[in-house]
């Protein structure tokens, strides 16, 4: 049986932060090896027969693994948990710990405060990280759908709109944009006509525009083609297949805004007459995350303090906790939902899945452990 240091306190948090740091790399560690898998595939699949370069492929798949690890953290971080009590319990670490007095807090204390500390970092640190690669992956992937998505962008600059028609491409800037009940309307418009052959064709400049089916229809317009005179026009309308919802939904995704510029984004994009209810639960739903992670090693303590050797008794925990896991993950889902749809205020919709997993956990921690 390995022998366990001294057990003194300082000794004895850092023998166990240590180890549960172990077991956590292992569990990021297989963890992206399967997603990252599971990417390739995609992509490749997704690809079809167009011939895509293997460093192409890879580099999208490199790209997203940090983003969908972000949704995963919870299961790692519970998974390493459950590996160091298993781990310790096999070699009767923890009966040695248990007996000598140590109650389930004093031993959990430092894992949770490894896992507060991470989760910090995360969204601090590597939240910023991983929407920057997530935003060049969705560059990428755009490359994937050989132009039939409409790509739009929306900064401090305007609004970019580009479409493609048989007849060429329209780039269009409005510098000035608002949505006035569910109608859009843009302000000091610049559009840009290329042929089918990339060459440019015209510029139009209007003072307004706003969309009517599938349709741009513009004001006071200016119409500039190379070697001919200005003409000008009251309204023009130009063919478009945009509409409001379209444009809503490709505006940047939650996921693409880092944890720091979130909060500026919303602004932002509520004053032009937006709604940022995704983007507001998505950055309530970060700030929870530290605390979700928490909720989740305690749930893996439940299922893994009691020690027994026989490999039955541990099958059924691991089963029981990746069923409360998947249980958690369900009610995020839910709540997230009702509060996309504003059925559940943003806050409580963020805040109720760690809340509940936590006090649960604790409760049937408190159950075992004095009960």
């Amino acid at each position: 049986m390995p022998l366990l240091p001294t057990l003194t306190a300082p000794t004895l948090t850092t023998y166990v932060a240590r180890t549960y740091l172990k077991a956590l790399a292992g569990s990021v560690l297989a963890v992206s090896a399967l997603l990252l898998l599971f990417d390739i595939i995609e992509i490749t699949r997704r690809a079809g027969s167009r011939q895509v370069d293997l460093d192409v492929v890879l580099t999208m798949a490199f790209d997203h693994l940090p983003m969908t690890l972000q949704s995963a953290l919870p299961f790692v971080f519970m998974g390493g948990a459950v590996i160091v009590f298993w781990r310790l319990a096999r070699s009767s670490e923890l009966v040695v710990i248990r007996a000598v007095g140590m109650s389930v807090w004093q031993f959990l204390t430092p894992i949770l405060g490894v896992v507060l500390l991470l989760g910090t970092l995360n969204v601090t640190m590597l939240n910023p990280l991983a929407a920057r690669l997530y935003a060049s992956y969705e560059r990428m992937e755009a490359t994937l759908d050989a132009g039939t998505k409409a790509p739009i962008a929306m900064s401090n600059g305007g609004l970019w709109l580009r479409e493609t028609h048989p007849d060429g491409q329209v780039v269009v800037l409005a510098r000035g944009v608002r949505q006035v009940d569910h109608t859009l309307v843009l302000q000091n418009l610049t559009l840009f006509r290329f042929g089918p052959d990339g060459r440019f064709r015209e510029r139009v400049d209007a003072r307004t525009g706003g969309l009517d089916h599938e349709a741009l229809v513009l004001s006071e317009v200016i119409v500039s083609r190379p070697g001919d005179p200005l003409e000008v026009y009251p309204t023009l309308t130009v063919p478009s297949r945009l509409t409001l919802p379209k444009i809503q939904d490709s505006f940047s995704p939650p996921e693409t805004v880092s944890f720091w510029d979130l909060p500026e984004f919303i602004a932002f994009f509520e004053a032009a007459g937006f709604s940022a209810h995704a983007h507001r639960l998505h950055w309530h739903a970060l700030i929870a995350s530290p605390l979700l992670l928490v909720a989740m090693v305690l749930m893996g303590a439940v299922f893994s303090l009691k020690p027994s050797q026989r490999s039955v008794n541990w099958l059924a925990r691991i089963i029981g906790a990746l069923s409360a896991g998947f249980g958690v993950f369900f009610l995020s889902k839910v709540t997230y939902t009702l509060g996309l749809s504003e059925t559940l205020p943003i806050a409580l919709a963020a805040w109720t899945p760690p809340l509940i997993t936590g006090c649960v956990a604790l409760a049937m921690l408190f159950h075992l452990e004095d009960g």
